[in-house]
């Protein structure tokens, strides 16, 4: 296939910095942006990846804390796309941890000889749209610069690490990192004072590892969260068959879902059923292992209401059932939100930890951290303590935060990041007015991501084939598309359980983000078939140059 850009513009060839001029350019080497790259390579596109890391595999490069692991099964969460890959690669456990899943992403690299595509160690500063040439310019810090026509940014959903602006951080005489960020090499926790600030998800698969060496942990908890166990195993040579010969079966149960996941629904509301029955089923999932006890029970669970919190007593009786101290126990149980307003934590062990002579529970609810010092913290209360290391477990500026941290420039210079400053504008997630070529899929894939992410990175691939293929120089959404796509956002978003909290879902863990769902409220299915329908109709709501 040959393009009008496969030539570096005058001026541009012979610079030191300068790499080339590409059909794709692509900002990540994760899960999407490895794919991206494969697909745009065997349509034909010339194509290149600027990575961040010094390896592939984004969040399961980045994320290498002690109990990082799927919380979804990892046979669901692999690539659908290679038969000879998925018979050859054996997931070791039902909810694989992220050295194997950082191996598996780097088999893949290295299997479809993806590495030449990726330039490692190049984090990007800025995207620029030159309206001369009609094509994306991106420079890394380093000064290295590239020239597009179509720029994706498959960047992560959760990969902007975002740690609390507390006063004094500097003045620290000990370690800290953010869990996003966990060193190659590790950390040396053994007998050290470690202080652990967040209990989010992250945060549940963090201490219950680290509590096993630590010589005194302290966990600062703002927000107390439904957990459930996780109940992982190994996958042995008997499922390992059973998972191989079943892998049509797995994917097309995972597309008929809500969220890409193996489970469905329970289609009866728990109304419909007695005391006893509601309580048996809860009982039977909750011995069942990963989302089940969350997506395969009674679909009114799922909704705001008396159901919802019936089953929220129960998990709170859970919780409180496995920690010795009542007093304790009552900081651990969640009454500030609705039992699945936030994706639910898998554990192995979590609440047990609490149970432990050398683990401290701080709520920061009711005294926040007031500054770091430099041998600990101090609450707002006076009380402080010290601490040889800080583990900030503190989340992520979702979906956007990644995007706004690169200068991304489009028509008349006008900045993405002021755009997005009330939450995103976009069409379907995808596009966004005014940057034409750009392909934000970063903010267009949720749920069982991988199962999400493929057809995501093939309809954006079949749309730039489209583009080429009919000789147009480019595509943008109509600002009439774009507002309609933003009020179905905000109007059907509001009605949705994961509205109701203060999480990431709405960038309200963010201090002075807008609070807006930063997904689209529709389930998978109907978002593929939304993309499908526009993709018929000559890509409907677009606009094509």
């Amino acid at each position: 296939m040959t393009s009008p850009l496969q030539q570096a513009s005058n001026g541009d060839a012979g610079q030191d910095k300068y790499v080339g001029t590409f059909d794709v350019l692509i900002i990540g080497a994760g899960v999407t942006g490895l794919y991206a790259l494969y697909r745009l390579r065997e349509m034909g596109f010339s194509v290149q990846s600027f990575e961040d890391g010094s390896g592939v595999g984004g969040t399961w490069y980045w994320n290498r804390y002690p109990g990082a692991r799927f919380d979804s099964e990892s046979y669901t969460y692999g690539y659908s796309f290679s038969e000879e890959l998925l018979q050859e690669w054996d997931w070791k456990e039902l909810y694989s941890g992220q050295p194997e899943n950082e191996r598996y992403l780097n088999y893949v690299a290295d299997k479809f000889n993806l590495r030449p595509l990726i330039q490692m160690n190049s984090r990007i500063a800025s995207a620029t749209y030159d309206e001369h040439e009609l094509s994306w310019q991106i420079e890394t810090v380093d000064g290295r610069r590239a020239r597009g026509r179509f720029l994706i940014t498959a960047v992560g959903l959760l990969s902007a690490h975002y740690v609390p602006d507390f006063e004094g951080l500097d003045s620290y005489q000990g370690r800290w990192c953010h869990t996003g960020r966990w060193p190659k090499e590790g950390m040396d926790l053994a007998g050290k004072r470690v202080g652990v600030i967040g209990t989010g998800a992250t945060a549940v698969q963090l201490i219950t590892e680290i509590a096993r060496e630590v010589g005194h942990l302290t966990v600062f908890q703002r927000t107390a969260n439904y957990c459930a166990p996780l109940r992982n195993r190994e996958i042995d040579d008997d499922m390992q068959a059973e998972i191989k010969a079943s892998y049509p079966e797995i994917f097309q149960k995972c597309l008929e879902t809500p969220g890409s996941f193996m489970h469905k629904f329970d289609t009866r509301s728990a109304l419909e059923v007695s005391s006893e029955e509601r309580l048996e089923q809860y009982e039977r999932l909750w011995q069942e292992p990963g989302f089940k006890k969350w997506l395969s029970n009674f679909y009114d669970v799922m909704m705001p209401g008396d159901v919802n919190e019936d089953y929220a007593e129960f998990v709170r009786n859970k919780i409180r059932e496995r920690v010795h101290d009542p007093v304790v126990a009552e900081m651990l149980v969640p009454k500030d939100h609705m039992f699945g307003s936030k994706r639910l934590p898998c554990e192995s062990g979590y609440y047990e930890v609490y149970n432990q002579d050398n683990v401290l529970l701080v709520d920061v609810r009711s005294a926040p951290i007031k500054r770091i010092t430099p041998t600990g913290l101090m609450l707002e209360n006076g009380n402080e303590y010290e601490l040889d290391v800080i583990i900030f477990a503190t989340g992520y500026d979702a979906v956007t935060g990644s995007l706004n941290r690169i200068d991304i420039r489009g028509e008349g210079g006008k900045l993405l990041k002021d755009k997005f400053a009330n939450g995103p504008r976009t069409y379907m997630g995808i596009q966004s007015a005014g940057f034409p070529n750009l392909f934000t899929v970063n903010a267009a894939s949720v749920g069982n991501f991988v199962r999400a992410a493929e057809p995501l990175v093939d309809w954006v691939s079949e749309c730039i084939r489209y583009v080429h293929d009919n000789e147009y120089a480019t595509i943008a959404p109509t600002l009439e598309a774009e507002d309609e796509w933003v009020r179905h956002v905000n109007e059907d978003g509001a009605n949705l359980l994961r509205s109701k909290a203060n999480s990431w879902f709405v960038g309200a863990n963010i201090p002075g983000k807008a609070r807006a769902l930063l997904t689209s409220p529709d389930t998978a299915p109907v978002m593929r078939a939304k993309r499908a329908e526009v993709a018929s109709n000559g890509y409907q709501g677009f606009e094509l140059r």
